[in-house]
């Protein structure tokens, strides 16, 4: 299994993960847990995914989702899991 975190942050509008989960799906992607909120008309999702069946590096999805989310007014990320623990530890 090879997790990646993807995280979304910006305003709030009809569809951010309908489009994220489209190519998630679409790639092979599986979702394996989900949180999102809406604060203030801010919206925030952190998912954990597993890549381990896509025929994409996690750079061309972190790419492709930053592109998706250029295109919806949000910042999409997306990190090997080791990577996003590494730059989160205190």
């Amino acid at each position: 299994m090879k997790k990646t975190v993807i995280t979304v942050v910006g305003k709030d509008s009809v569809g951010i993960i309908a489009k994220v989960c489209t190519y998630l799906a679409n790639n092979a992607i599986n979702i394996m847990d989900i949180s999102q909120t809406i604060v203030s008309g801010y919206f925030n999702m952190m998912m954990i995914v597993d890549t381990s069946e896509s025929q994409k590096t996690v750079s061309d999805i972190s790419n492709e989702l930053g592109q998706i989310g250029e295109e919806i007014g949000v910042l999409i990320q997306a990190q090997n899991e080791d990577i996003f623990n590494t730059m989160h530890r205190i």
